[in-house]
């Protein structure tokens, strides 16, 4: 029988290279610590957030990882061309998320809360994505996990963009 350390050490260093797989094949401009994202101003159902705006697909690949928080009253809004299927998931993430996916009519189809971040080499291995539902989205607000009970948010919500 195997002892604890001789099946320990395989799957630790199996982990790790899994995890620098994962980073080194993310864009050079995702893996940066500090990124400037544009800021602009929304309204969900009357509760103003300062959002910051994910609008190229290198912004919205690198949205909030490493990132260590996010006060209750700021978010990041992910702005597409088009409404379409959209999915996101939570790598490199330090802490958990509610989830607001709108569509082109700036009305909330659909909405994941509490999505644990995935930080650490096992979970970016096994880093579940949220796909957002069956309809399509143009937009994808992500807040502070308990956003959504704080504020009573539904899917009869709507998102009043003021600036971005």
């Amino acid at each position: 029988m195997a002892s604890r350390i001789q099946v320990l050490v395989p799957i630790t260093i199996a982990a790790v290279i899994v995890g620098l797989a994962g980073i080194m094949s993310l864009p050079s401009d995702v893996k940066l610590e500090s990124v400037e994202f544009p800021r602009g101003t929304v309204k969900i159902d009357g509760v103003v957030l300062e959002v910051q705006i994910a609008d190229t697909d290198p912004r919205r690949a690198r949205g909030l990882m490493f990132q260590e928080q996010l006060p209750l009253d700021e978010g990041m809004l992910l702005v597409f061309d088009d409404a379409n299927k959209r999915s996101i998931w939570m790598l490199n993430m330090q802490f958990p998320l509610d989830v607001i996916w709108i569509d082109d009519n700036s009305k909330v189809v659909f909405i994941e809360k509490n999505v644990p971040p995935c930080k650490t080499a096992l979970e970016t291995v096994t880093c579940p994505s949220y796909k957002g539902g069956s309809k399509d989205a143009k937009y994808v607000l992500e807040v502070t996990a308990g956003f959504v009970d704080a504020f009573k948010i539904t899917t009869e919500s709507t998102l009043e963009i003021i600036s971005i």
